[in-house]
């Protein structure tokens, strides 16, 4: 049994019992240095817990049934410290549950009745708790310090397993260090005490009368984009994956920065770009290509005309106070260090609206020992989606389609030409394949025009939004604007 769990307190030998190769090499000889003697005392230290708290709380609900009512929207009843008292609350809970009173002699009776009278110190016990009670109004009070005190043992727990996995001598430093941060940040969620967060235990009546609150909320217009027509087809909200593909050039990098400018810029709401093609003054130069109307070709010789330098000088203030995060990894980025990033900023209180990555397969696999590429970009875009179901966002990424669609007669993309994963398709939730004739026809009569593709919406319709592309200001801009 896991020492933590058991309520005594792990020392150094717990951690590594059963396997002296685990111990370094002075531990095993017995020769340990004083200061790592220091250290392990650290582990010898009764955990934290308060027994006047959980007295206090166990002889409040056996007073009032107000206090039950509160106290079980705090406690479940595994973060009391002392196994008696945990066998006395989930009795409480369940004659609670079951309409019946609760008092020193109807709480005795039941205990006896499941054969735990003896476990818990017999019935004089429960009349020593209710004794010991300064008011039963304070027992919510005392059941958040019980709650406390177990959120530092399971600290506690987890950092002593984070120290075990450092200590394995065949660890990846960098897998070690990516559990440990997710192991350590999971807590957050493990200490959610508030009403079944994961819906295990909802009624249908809840989740109806919670479909009918969305209702009365008003029109979901979904995430705001610079494209009417795809925004109403789309109607992306929170925790979509949604996939931009086509071919290298075709306009991928333009769509997603345009769609994170028009959140952040036009919107003032937080949007992340993480470009793993471009350096991050290429991705500036084509943001304010796109916001100021400039060329990109001038913005790139430096040769800003002076009517060039007032459009920048008009859209600068509102491009420099906009919540756009730019990221571009040093060495590529995995879907963990994605993840971690964005616990990261949950936690200080920065996760943005939505995400952009460009592009999905060149995300690096979270294991560099190599393995079946296609298993690789389909574990890529299966975290992606949890990453937004996780973090409650709309994940937006780029992805390549296969050379392919430059040998058909027809060079209109089809969601089979997505390269090298069919499981791309199957986590998204919708698909947009861009098109544009003058891709493979320079004179062609609908040069300037991108197509849109809605080949998969789990949302909604599928069909075509056309818009117009403007390569040379970085820009794509629905028809009636261009």
């Amino acid at each position: 049994m896991n020492s933590m769990t058991s309520g005594t307190p792990a020392s150094e030998g717990d951690l590594f019992e059963g396997d002296p190769a685990m111990l370094p090499s002075q531990h095993r000889d017995g020769d340990a240095p004083d200061t790592f003697r220091a250290a392990a005392s650290d582990f010898e230290r009764i955990p934290p817990q308060d027994q006047d708290a959980e007295q206090s709380v166990l002889g409040g609900v056996q007073l009032s049934k107000d206090a039950i009512t509160e106290v079980v929207e705090i406690l479940k009843g595994h973060e009391f410290y002392k196994p008696a008292h945990e066998t006395i609350y989930r009795a409480v809970v369940d004659m609670y549950g079951k309409g019946e009173p609760v008092d020193p002699i109807t709480l005795g009776e039941e205990l006896t009745r499941r054969g735990e009278i003896a476990k818990i110190g017999g019935a004089a016990y429960l009349h020593t708790l209710v004794q010991c009670v300064p008011t039963a109004a304070n027992a919510p009070y005392y059941a958040e310090i019980i709650r406390d005190k177990w959120k530092l043992r399971q600290a506690i727990e987890a950092g002593t397993k984070v120290t075990a996995m450092g200590y394995a001598q065949d660890a990846d430093p960098e897998e070690v260090i990516e559990a440990s941060a997710a192991r350590l940040l999971a807590l957050q969620a493990t200490f959610d005490t508030g009403k079944d967060p994961a819906g295990w235990d909802a009624s249908m009546e809840e989740l109806v009368e919670g479909w009918e609150d969305d209702q009365a909320a008003g029109e979901n217009p979904g995430l705001p984009m610079p494209w009417e027509d795809l925004q109403s087809m789309l109607c992306t909200v929170p925790g979509h994956l949604v996939i931009l593909a086509g071919r290298p050039g075709m306009g991928k990098s333009v769509a997603l920065l345009d769609l994170m400018r028009h959140l952040a810029v036009v919107h003032d709401r937080p949007a992340a770009f993480v470009s793993l093609e471009m350096a991050r003054r290429q991705i500036m130069n084509r943001l304010i290509a796109a916001e100021a109307e400039i060329p990109q070709h001038d913005i790139r010789k430096r040769a800003l005309t002076p009517d060039q330098w007032k459009k920048y000088d008009k859209v600068r203030g509102r491009i420099a106070a906009s919540p756009l995060r730019l990221i571009v990894p040093p060495g590529g980025i995995t879907v963990p260090q994605i993840r971690s990033a964005l616990r990261r900023w949950q936690i200080e209180d920065r996760l943005p609206h939505a995400l952009a990555l460009d592009y999905l397969q060149i995300i690096k696999p979270d294991s560099q020992r190599g393995g079946n590429r296609t298993n690789e970009v389909d574990a890529i875009a299966r975290g992606l989606k949890e990453i937004g179901l996780e973090f409650d966002i709309p994940v937006f990424a780029a992805a390549q389609l296969s050379r392919q669609t430059t040998g058909r007669e027809s060079k209109v993309p089809q969601l089979s030409d997505l390269r090298e994963s069919g499981e791309i398709e199957q986590a998204a939730d919708a698909v947009i394949l861009l098109h544009r004739e003058d891709y493979y026809e320079p004179e062609s009569e609908r040069a300037g025009e991108i197509d849109m593709i809605i080949a998969k919406n789990r949302e909604g319709s599928t069909g075509i939004v056309t818009a117009g592309f403007r390569g040379r200001y970085s820009k794509i801009e629905a028809m009636g604007q261009v």
